[in-house]
C-alpha cells in the first residue's frame, strides 16, 4: 500500500513540475525534491525522465478511462449513451490537456510520444464504443453490420477531433442543444437526404 501511494505522489509532483515548467525543464532531481521522496527512492520506481512522463500521461488516461467506464454502466437507451459518452469524451480529453499547462504544447510537438502512451488506452475505448453499439444492436436501437469496424471508425474520428477540441477552435457542448441535435443527426442519420 505504501509503495503505491509513494509512486502516485512521484507521479502527481512530476505532472504538476511538467504542467508548470514543461517536461524539458524538469528533472528528476527537480521531482525528488519538490516530492521530498529523494532520488533514490525516485529511481527504485522510474529509471528515466521518459519513464515517469509515461507514467504521468497513462494515469491521465486512466482518469479518463474511469470517466468512460461511468458513462458504459449507467443505466440508459443505447443512443443516448452513445452521446453522452461522446461528448464526455471529448471534453475530458480536453480538460486533462488544459489542467496540465505546459504539456499543451508538448502534446502538439511531441504526438508520436503520446501515441505510443495511448495505444492501450484507444484499445479499450474502441472496446467501450463497441460495447455500446452491442447494446443498442439488441435493443434493437441500433442497425449496424459491422460493430468492431464501426467502433474503429468512430475512435478514429473521435481522435481527429481532439486537436481542435483541445485548440479551442471547434467546441461541442453537451449542454447546448444545437450541439446535440448536431451531433445526433451526423451519427445517427449522416449526411444524405433520406427519399422516403
Amino acid at each position: 500500500m505504501a509503495i503505491a501511494k509513494t509512486k502516485l505522489t512521484l507521479i502527481e509532483v512530476a505532472r504538476q513540475l511538467f504542467a508548470r515548467n514543461g517536461i524539458e525543464n524538469t528533472t528528476m532531481n527537480d521531482i525528488a525534491e519538490a516530492s521530498k521522496k529523494g532520488r533514490r527512492t525516485l529511481y527504485t520506481y522510474f529509471s528515466s525522465k521518459r519513464d515517469i512522463y509515461s507514467a504521468v500521461a497513462e494515469t491521465e488516461l486512466n482518469n479518463l478511462c474511469l470517466q468512460l467506464e461511468g458513462v458504459l454502466k449507467r443505466d440508459m437507451p443505447a443512443d443516448d449513451k452513445l452521446m453522452l459518452f461522446l461528448f464526455t469524451r471529448l471534453n475530458a480529453i480536453k480538460v486533462v490537456v488544459v489542467r496540465n499547462g505546459t504539456l499543451r504544447a508538448n502534446f502538439f510537438r511531441n504526438i508520436w510520444r503520446v501515441e505510443n502512451v495511448r495505444k492501450g488506452f484507444d484499445l479499450k475505448e474502441i472496446g467501450y464504443l463497441q460495447t455500446i453499439m452491442e447494446e443498442g444492436v439488441k435493443s434493437g436501437i441500433f442497425e449496424i453490420a459491422d460493430i468492431p469496424q464501426t467502433a474503429r471508425l468512430l475512435h478514429y474520428a473521435l481522435k481527429g477531433l481532439e486537436v481542435p477540441a483541445i485548440r479551442g477552435v471547434f467546441d461541442l457542448n453537451m449542454n447546448n442543444r444545437e450541439d446535440r441535435a448536431l451531433v445526433n443527426d451526423l451519427i445517427f442519420k449522416g449526411i444524405k437526404k433520406n427519399k422516403y
